[in-house]
């Protein structure tokens, strides 16, 4: 028995951690293969993967603006048209040039950055990605409950289940990438395809009531005028209410996300995949373009159709203004295909949203040492993800309205650090005309993320509890992988090869030295006092190893050890590393396996209150090197006889 409930443990554990999920195989982690950049599908069906995130914020898009502006809801939907193909297009087609591995705008400011401060920020933006994609989960999954639960033949029935139905669709999520998510661009393809040809249907039967009925244009251009008075001042207020309206910039980022799946020319390469880059900024261009004429077609017609009270609290146009015209003015029947389709768009664009945080999450902490290392492992990501969303609705009561604030506030924070990056790029290239325009681009997005912080401080506070679980959680599993052995390969020169062969014909010892000035004293003295403090005979060689402390707080990194001889007789190794601890375990283990013979290596006692000292090596990879040496070996080998021997004096 106790024999079958183990053997059932290791087929669940393994099934667990078994591979990547087809969407992001090729994208966990910096030692993950990626696919050849001509593999893929083509620009327009990976489109509609993204559109399934873009397009499906029509669903409520139209409603959330009539709620912010009113009568101006067009006004301001024209000013967020602008905004997207002058600003945010121009600057994803540029993210899109740098950094064509789906990793985006934060893999370009993380380049600008190094040591504590890069991490950190790097965290800080994968908080508010965080943020903008699971609330793009929650978000679709209660506005698709909503459109449930408001249709006519079932709002009986339904009325009361709405958080249930919810948590309902954010499971069933999870359970398809459970399940392994094999390529969902043929779902999604269909799934957009039918939803923008309903859409189409919607917007024609619209404008015609609207054409048969023209004193309801007379009916809103007069109240406008009465409340506004002149197009100035419209233009201003649209302005204002401008960040209110953020959502309908949501695609953009899900955009660079999926680019790794666009496929490129048989020349491309990794290094410089051209045709993948030019099929991503078609396909943000198409996009963009598609979403820009709905956006302005549904406001106009969703304004002037739609009593104001309708898109209220408990209105019957309250998250899903289209599906109120659908069954107004083309039947109950066609209204309850449209519910259904926009259900399915609105649901899978979770899809899109989960693929996401499994491209960036597992890129970044497992190789930080912020995770453990089941993070690069998708199904118990998959479950994370899931409870956090469950967590998350329940928070909000799976409202649409409340959950708007969260969105923007990711969506905008994303959108101006994409503004920055590029701006940066562009500088560094030399591009001046460039550089000034992405600078206003970045002014913007950065007054809009402002104004929607103030207005809605909801968001930035989720945002800011994302942020401080990330690097929370982060920083305790970095603390409890402190002793791991990450150096992930060793490479020797010719010369260090040579030393270790020489000393193998004898006893391998090394001296663990903190270089000073380097100079032919201190490596004498150093050698006196180890043999003094260990009683050594004389005759016993030693070779010297020396760590120079690159960027601490880089978790993983190769080391390349270097051979060399000083002032005629001193042999050095030298190496760099992030950590000088496990830079000299990791010397020491691959001595031992390519020599077959047990290496010594002798240090000096490290001054100090050892907790500094262990603050000191957590931190800036010095301090307690010794004793953390030791450690490391010991987690490394758990056979004493073949683990190298520590020796301090």
């Amino acid at each position: 028995m106790t024999g079958s409930v183990h053997v059932r443990t290791s087929r669940l554990r393994a099934w667990m951690l078994e591979g990547l999920s087809d969407m992001a195989a090729h994208q966990q982690g910096p030692h993950a293969q990626p696919e050849p950049a001509h593999k893929g599908q083509r620009w327009w069906r990976v489109m509609c993967l993204t559109g399934v995130d873009y397009f499906s914020t029509l669903g409520y898009q139209p409603g959330i603006a009539a709620l912010a502006a009113g009568l101006l809801s067009p006004v301001a939907t024209i000013v967020l048209v602008i905004v997207t193909l002058a600003g945010a297009l121009p600057v994803y087609r540029r993210v899109a040039e740098e950094s064509p591995r789906g990793e985006g705008s934060i893999a370009m400011l993380e380049r600008l950055l190094s040591f504590w401060k890069g991490k950190l920020f790097v965290l800080t933006l994968l908080g508010f990605a965080a943020t903008d994609f699971l609330i793009t989960i929650t978000l679709s999954a209660a506005d698709a409950s909503t459109h449930l639960v408001e249709n006519p033949h079932l709002t009986d029935v339904l009325h009361d289940k709405q958080m249930l139905i919810t948590l309902l669709l954010v499971a069933l999520l999870g359970a398809v990438f459970l399940k392994g998510f094999l390529e969902a661009i043929g779902v999604a393809v269909v799934l957009v395809g039918i939803y923008l040809a309903l859409n189409v249907v919607v917007v024609v039967a619209g404008l015609w009531h609207v054409a048969t009925a023209a004193h309801v244009v007379t009916d809103w251009t007069s109240a406008l005028t009465t409340e506004h008075g002149n197009v100035i001042a419209m233009v201003g207020v649209a302005l204002l209410v401008f960040p209110k309206l953020a959502l309908g910039l949501s695609g953009f980022e899900t955009g660079v996300a999926v680019m790794p799946h666009v496929q490129g020319d048989s020349a491309d390469t990794e290094e410089k995949p051209t045709g993948r880059i030019r099929g991503t900024k078609k396909l943000l261009t198409t996009a963009a373009v598609i979403m820009s004429v709905f956006l302005i077609a549904t406001s106009f017609i969703t304004t002037v159709l739609i009593p104001e009270k309708e898109f209220e609290s408990g209105g019957q146009a309250n998250g899903r203004a289209l599906a109120y015209l659908a069954h107004e003015y083309l039947g109950n029947i066609f209204g309850t295909v449209y519910d259904v389709s926009t259900i399915a768009i609105l649901w899978f664009a979770g899809a899109s949203a989960m693929a996401g945080l499994l491209n960036l999450m597992p890129r970044y902490l497992p190789r930080y040492g912020m995770a453990p290392h089941w993070a690069r492992a998708v199904r118990p990501m998959v479950i994370v993800f899931t409870l956090v969303a469950f967590l998350v609705t329940w928070i909000f009561d799976a409202d649409v309205d409340a959950q708007g604030g969260a969105y923007a506030t990711g969506v905008l924070v994303l959108i101006s650090s994409a503004a920055i990056a590029v701006t940066i790029a562009a500088r560094k290239a030399g591009q001046r005309n460039w550089t000034i325009a992405f600078a206003i681009i970045s002014v913007i997005f950065l007054y809009t993320t402002v104004v929607n912080v103030i207005e809605r401080p909801d968001g930035v506070k989720i945002g800011a509890c994302f942020i401080a679980g990330i690097i929370l959680v982060s920083l305790l599993s970095r603390l409890a992988r402190a002793f791991e052995l990450r150096v992930t390969s060793v490479t020797m020169d010719d010369m260090a090869e040579r030393f270790v062969r020489d000393v193998a014909s004898r006893r391998i010892r090394f001296i663990a030295n903190e270089p000073d000035n380097r100079d032919k004293a201190e490596y004498r003295d150093k050698i006196e006092q180890i043999r003094h403090d260990n009683d050594i005979p004389t005759p016993e060689d030693f070779v010297f190893v020396e760590v120079t402390v690159l960027d601490p707080s880089e978790f993983e990194a190769s080391l390349n050890v270097r051979g060399e001889v000083l002032h005629g007789r001193y042999r050095v190794l030298t190496l760099e590393s992030s950590s000088i601890p496990n830079a000299l375990a990791a010397l020491l283990l691959h001595v031992r396996d390519t020599t077959g013979c047990t290496p010594h290596i002798y240090f000096e006692w490290t001054e100090g209150n050892p907790f500094a000292n262990f603050l000191r090596f957590f931190l800036f990879g010095q301090g307690e090197v010794a004793p953390v040496t030791r450690e490391v070996l010991r987690e490394a080998e758990p056979h004493p006889a073949s683990r190298p021997r520590v020796h301090v004096g």
